[in-house]
């Protein structure tokens, strides 16, 4: 009789266990989606929240998995470098993304990051398309799936920005498209990945939408005066786009297009994101994604708000209104995953590639700390520095993203010691104004930090491409660049590196976390999800708690 009891109570517990316990995924994604938001701050998210719709963001928050303190743990904190590094799994001291623009001390002038004269553009004629991923020295998670599954399945990187697709989609992608405006108004490729556009991209090209979208001006989506989250919208700390008077709404797109490279001028407005969204759903449908028996993988970066933020400023109304709008691009992505793959088919990622700092200006008017940094005059400095300490002033080649390039020609005819003249202006380097650290190659390559922000700043030190002094700028601290207006990023302060990590889908816990994670913790977590070797210069971990 007690055996029956028991047997019965055991039943009837796996019972209410069935019912209760939340439904696992016993089958693999048959599409991950990568979602790269640029210039995305974490507070978005919360700043933003009330006007948020029931199915973008919200969605992936209430049934995705969030990490709520996820940072970035290098210096810079740029496009190219955050896109490399999410799909790599480690930082610029191994993958080599140093910056998206840098100094090349081996052919002695600026290099892009993308940049490839190897091969030519496939969409129009022009040079808009001779780019490749070849600067980017490691695999990354795309190029993982493809090894894993023998070459197959499809690998297609999708960004208006040219090095947010190529980055993301890797070495052995199937294509990376990305939007050429000026006055060709055109998705584009390079000959890196196939020598004509595929018949869906050609059909889209034709299609013209993208005129549609700068038929209109560009309008608030609600009364602006609910969008209490920002500042107001006439101020002093934003950049009015060129033909306007000032920098508020309404943005008369149609008249301002022929002043502002014609249909660059999307970029700039929420519109470039809904054209990323449209174009991503008709990679999925024009490439089949999803539908075979390999796992396939589409990165999608939104790039549009990453020009809206550096030009109008974090508390903007114009950054308000692109988050809102995105909300709704995003919706209608979510919406479509659920028609055309399965809603338990897919898995997706939400990230950022940096966040931003608030308007040093801004900061100023309400007294808290912030300044501008000029390079032209921290050179002369520097110039002056080694005159009077070696009677040269031409031992620098180059000072850019705070780095500092010797002349090491000019020192070796000096018979000068390059560590002695690198020490001896890094130490003087740091009496000046706006630097807050400053430190020798030498230095990075033989002390290990272990936290901090030189431990950001030894993160993102490459041994061979980079500089021979590095600096850190004090907090809130931009390029002079900017005291026109608008933001930027590059540091490894908080606001900088503190950006939204969501996952959702297949094989993915519901839930969320406080504890600090970091971004190259990405791609070793979707690696494990799917079951293939690691990126091979991975340096993150696996988020355990993210995985079912």
């Amino acid at each position: 009789m007690k055996k029956i009891i028991c047997l019965a109570a055991l039943a009837t517990t796996c019972l209410i266990s069935c019912v209760i316990a939340p439904k696992k995924s016993t089958h693999k994604p048959k599409l991950v989606v990568g979602v790269v938001i640029d210039q995305m701050r974490y507070d978005y998210l919360i700043r933003f929240a009330s006007k948020y719709g029931e199915d973008g963001f919200k969605r992936l928050l209430e049934d995705g998995f969030s990490l709520e303190n996820a940072h970035y743990n290098y210096i810079p904190t740029y496009t190219a470098v955050g896109h490399a590094s999410i799909y790599t799994g480690t930082t610029p001291t191994n993958h080599a993304i140093i910056s998206n623009t840098w100094y090349d001390k081996y052919t002695k002038e600026m290099v892009y990051c993308v940049d490839d004269s190897n091969y030519n553009t496939v969409g129009y004629d022009g040079d808009g398309g001779k780019k490749s991923p070849n600067r980017m020295l490691t695999t990354t998670i795309t190029d993982q799936l493809k090894l894993a599954q023998n070459m197959n399945g499809k690998t297609i990187g999708v960004a208006i920005k040219d090095r947010s697709a190529i980055l993301p989609a890797g070495h052995a992608a199937d294509g990376a498209y990305w939007f050429y405006g000026r006055d060709i108004g055109k998705w584009i490729t390079s000959s890196y990945y196939m020598n004509n556009l595929p018949n869906w991209v050609q059909e889209f090209n034709n299609s013209k939408i993208v005129d549609e979208y700068l038929k209109q001006p560009w309008e608030t989506l609600y009364d602006i005066n609910t969008y209490t989250e920002s500042i107001a919208d006439d101020n002093n700390f934003e950049k009015p786009f060129k033909g306007e008077e000032k920098p508020i709404f309404p943005h008369d797109i149609p008249n301002l297009k022929s002043e502002n490279k014609n249909y660059s001028i999307i970029k700039a407005t929420p519109a470039g994101n809904t054209l990323t969204t449209d174009f991503a759903k008709a990679a999925i449908i024009g490439e089949n994604l999803g539908k075979s028996e390999f796992i396939d993988f589409l990165a999608i970066s939104y790039s549009s708000t990453d020009y809206v933020g550096h030009q109008f400023g974090v508390a903007s109304k114009e950054v308000e209104d692109t988050y809102l709008r995105l909300d709704k691009d995003l919706a209608d992505l979510f919406q479509f995953l659920d028609t055309e793959i399965g809603e338990d088919n897919y898995t997706l990622f939400l990230t950022a590639d940096h966040a931003a700092v608030q308007v040093p200006a801004y900061l100023k008017s309400v007294k808290i700390p912030a300044d501008y940094f000029s390079y032209t005059e921290f050179k002369t400095y520097v110039n002056d520095i080694t005159k009077k300490c070696f009677n040269s002033d031409a031992l620098v080649e180059s000072i850019s993203n705070f780095q500092i390039f010797l002349n090491k020609e000019k020192i070796e005819e000096l018979k000068l010691d390059v560590h002695t003249v690198a020490q001896k202006i890094a130490d003087e380097a740091i009496n000046y104004k706006n630097i807050y650290k400053s430190v020798t190659a030498k230095t990075l390559q033989t002390t290990t930090f272990t936290n901090g922000i030189l431990n950001s700043l030894q993160n993102g030190y490459n041994q061979k491409f980079s500089g021979d002094i590095l600096l850190i700028p004090n907090p809130s601290t931009l390029s002079a660049y900017y005291k026109n207006g608008g933001t930027s990023h590059g540091s490894g302060y908080s606001y900088d590196t503190h950006i939204p990590l969501i996952f959702y889908g297949n094989g993915i816990n519901q839930g969320s976390s406080k504890k600090k994670y970091e971004i190259i913790d990405i791609a070793p977590t979707i690696s494990n999800l799917l079951q293939i070797e690691f990126p091979n210069g991975t340096t993150g971990k696996i988020i355990e708690e993210v995985l079912e």
